[in-house]
């Protein structure tokens, strides 16, 4: 247990001295995650929205179809998404892979299920009340579509932070995406994989603390918001 111990030493050492690979793997992880979670919002709460609120021929299946996309295993999103963009791929001519960007596409990908599908969970769980004082006052849709968002505001958060919080921890399509490239697209969950293999726990260490009080920190901001009523 010496190593651990040393270890943990190390990493409040690399933590408090600022040390500039801790700072570039937190960068760009949160770069990512943040731009992958902000385009997943504006995409998954919607989707999420009009499947609660409207019945369709084949809605049963596209609520099963999200439900089960939630659990999409990082690697296969990976597979995918460099089978695109790889040379011989489609998009191959872009020159995305192994760049910030297409890691935001491959999280994306994986957070927009999961917002979709907490936000469809949300909307349907508000009482049916609200909706029927919203008509009977006159609402029109986007009205009606506006105080029923308010009213699931707390659940539709709680979506978007699970979706991050999915993203920021996964190391699958980053490390395929992305290439693990130092100082461009190592994120802080490629570099515990990768300094850990080598033996090198200090920095691993260091950068799971850090992942920690993100996690930690997102938490904190929802909780003072629900207690605000914002």
């Amino acid at each position: 247990m010496q190593y651990l111990f040393e270890g943990i030493a190390k990493a409040l050492s690399l933590i408090s001295s600022l040390d500039p690979e801790v700072l570039s793997a937190v960068w760009v992880s949160l770069r990512t995650s943040v731009t992958a979670i902000a385009f997943a919002s504006l995409i998954g709460v919607p989707i999420g929205f009009l499947v609660a609120t409207h019945n369709f021929r084949g809605k049963r299946p596209v609520v099963l179809l999200l439900n089960t996309l939630m659990a999409l295993p990082t690697v296969v999103v990976g597979l995918i998404v460099y089978s695109f963009l790889s040379r011989q791929g489609p998009l191959g001519p872009l020159g995305l892979l192994y760049t910030p960007s297409a890691m935001v596409v491959g999280q994306f990908i994986l957070a927009t299920p999961i917002v979709a599908a907490l936000t469809l969970t949300a909307v349907q769980g508000i009482d049916p009340r609200v909706r029927q004082t919203a008509v009977t006052l006159g609402a029109n849709r986007l009205q009606l579509a506006m105080t029923m968002t308010s009213e699931a505001r707390f659940a539709i958060t709680a979506a978007i932070i699970a979706g991050f919080g999915r993203i920021i921890a996964e190391v699958g399509s980053a490390m395929m995406l992305g290439g693990n490239i130092r100082g461009y697209t190592r994120t802080m969950t490629t570099t515990i994989a990768l300094e850990t293999s080598k033996g090198e726990f200090a920095l691993g260490i260091a950068l799971g603390v850090i992942l920690l009080i993100v996690a930690f920190t997102v938490n904190i901001l929802f909780q003072a918001l629900q207690r605000r009523g914002i």
